[in-house]
């Protein structure tokens, strides 16, 4: 399996978001889920032709945008996407949290990862990341629910997006400490 440059991996996980609040900024919340949905497809296709492997979380993540994105198209009914961002996290947070209980963390499965954490410091990020993922549902649901569509739309792209990379930085502490170095041999 291929590895992707990390700067393109990332567009390909935010592109389809940036698309989003940009076709809600010129036409619309439904015509932005037809974008979305559409975008996702594009990125997944792209990073599997790329890699030949579909990472996990933008896997689930599209499964669910074209479910909910469907539904909101169909019904004319934009609660649906707007559900989305709740449903994914909390999905996320119950299987990294439900995999902690069973004494598995899923992390590195979940974040498709390059570094190697001992088994502390998986437990421990993992714990994290599903708390995280929880309260990024919890203000998905406030924001949703108290504020307009653009509001909400623009939430995802410059609020949840700067929550998240600020989070992830503030796990570097913790991943410095418990980062497993591969033993290099001399010759």
């Amino acid at each position: 399996m291929r590895k992707l440059n990390p700067i393109l991996k990332l567009a390909l996980e935010m592109g389809p978001l940036v698309i989003f609040f940009l076709a809600n900024q010129r036409a619309g919340i439904f015509i932005a889920t037809g974008v979305f949905m559409a975008a996702v497809l594009v990125s997944l296709a792209v990073s599997y032709a790329l890699t030949r492997h579909l990472p996990i979380m933008p896997m689930v993540t599209a499964v669910v945008v074209l479910v909910f994105g469907g539904l909101t198209l169909w019904l004319q009914d934009d609660h649906f996407i707007k559900l989305k961002p709740t449903i994914v996290n909390s999905l996320f947070g119950v299987v990294l949290l439900g995999g902690l209980a069973f004494g598995r963390p899923l992390l590195p499965v979940v974040l498709d990862t390059v570094f190697q954490l001992d088994d502390a410091g998986w437990r421990k990020l993992t714990f994290r990341w599903g708390l995280f993922f929880f309260a990024l549902a919890a203000i998905n649901e406030v924001v949703w629910r108290t504020q307009t569509t653009d509001f909400w739309v623009n939430f995802k792209v410059f609020g949840i997006m700067p929550l998240t990379l600020a989070f992830a930085l503030s796990q570097t502490p913790l991943i410095l400490r418990h980062e497993v170095k591969e033993a290099t041999t001399a010759e």
